[in-house]
């Protein structure tokens, strides 16, 4: 009896060490797999859309900011750009109804409009929705020039989504030794899964192909097959369906969209006074154009000591 006592007790201690090993490599395992769960990177929580109508993409945080205010202009307040507005509004229509549309380029003359039409044209298009039809408003996503290689992450985001986006980037251009433009080349067209069905880009610069004058004769000058490195930059604004170009805008166009604003704003100002006073601030600006414009209407509104307010 006593060999088999201690041989159980033997049995017993042999047996309690591995149940503690046991415990301790589960513990074990368990902290690997926290600090995994910790390095993995997060996923992105779903944006809110109903919220708001315009938005601006954080890549760090990979989310939509909602935009409760978006600072823009009446459609009826820009003057000069008679065809290209209309061409814009029935291509965001056309995308707003489902149908096929195109992805479009506003180049150009600076200070004439160019990304205030692209927000007075998706203000325009949500109104028409919203008398005509019951469907989901049309939604615009600002993303940031330097932000535009995290533009897959974006897409991801919204693919599937009930709503259609219009993606928007204002002022895009690339420089020397800048190739983000490749991922925007892949995503316009041209990549495996390229843009999604209810997206489409907008985007305004003030260089027709988007590349500087210098940066492509630099190309032209060092690559092996010159035309081939020149065109490779030029393909880019081929992914764009829709060309709208922005020309300087005469005097008398000036002075029209000088006479706009200030009708608008009931600003008391009126006649060969006001048209002088426009003239002469265009000069010492050195140009004509929407922005100088807006600008001298705001002078002219706080020398009179006139609110503008919508």
């Amino acid at each position: 009896m006593a060999k088999s006592k201690s041989k159980s007790q033997q049995k017993s201690k042999a047996k309690a060490p591995s149940a503690a090993g046991a415990a301790g490599g589960s513990d074990v395992l368990a902290r690997i797999a926290d600090a995994i769960e910790r390095l993995a990177p997060q996923r992105a929580p779903v944006p809110d859309l109903a919220g708001a109508d315009a938005f601006i993409w954080q890549p760090d945080g990979r989310r939509l900011a909602p935009v409760k205010h978006v600072n823009r202009v009446e459609m009826s307040l820009l003057k000069g750009i008679d065809r290209v507005r209309d061409v814009l509004v029935e291509n965001t229509e056309r995308f707003a109804k489902g149908l096929p549309a195109n992805n479009a380029l506003l180049w150009g003359a600076r200070g004439m409009g160019k990304s205030s039409l692209v927000k007075a044209a998706h203000a325009g298009v949500n109104a028409t929705l919203a008398r005509q039809t019951k469907s989901a408003p049309l939604k615009l996503i600002e993303i940031h020039r330097e932000d535009i290689q995290s533009l897959p992450d974006l897409m991801a985001l919204i693919r599937g989504s009930q709503y259609r986006f219009i993606v928007f980037c204002d002022d895009l251009s690339f420089d020397t030794e800048d190739t983000t433009y490749k991922s925007l080349k892949a995503l316009l067209e041209g990549g495996i899964e390229g843009r999604p069905d209810n997206a489409i880009f907008y985007a305004t610069s003030n260089r027709r192909h988007l590349m500087s004058r210098d940066m492509m004769e630099n190309e032209r000058s060092t690559a092996i097959n010159p035309g081939e490195a020149v065109e490779e930059k030029v393909s880019l604004s081929d992914r764009f369906g829709l060309w709208l170009g922005f020309h300087r805008c005469s005097q008398d166009e000036y002075l029209a969209m000088v006479e706009s604003y200030v009708a608008h704003y009931k600003i008391p100002a009126r006649g060969e006074t006001l048209q002088h006073d426009a003239l002469e601030w265009s000069t010492t600006r050195g140009s004509r154009s929407g922005r100088v414009a807006w600008q001298f209407v705001q002078d002219l509104a706080g020398r009179l000591g006139v609110k503008m307010k919508d």
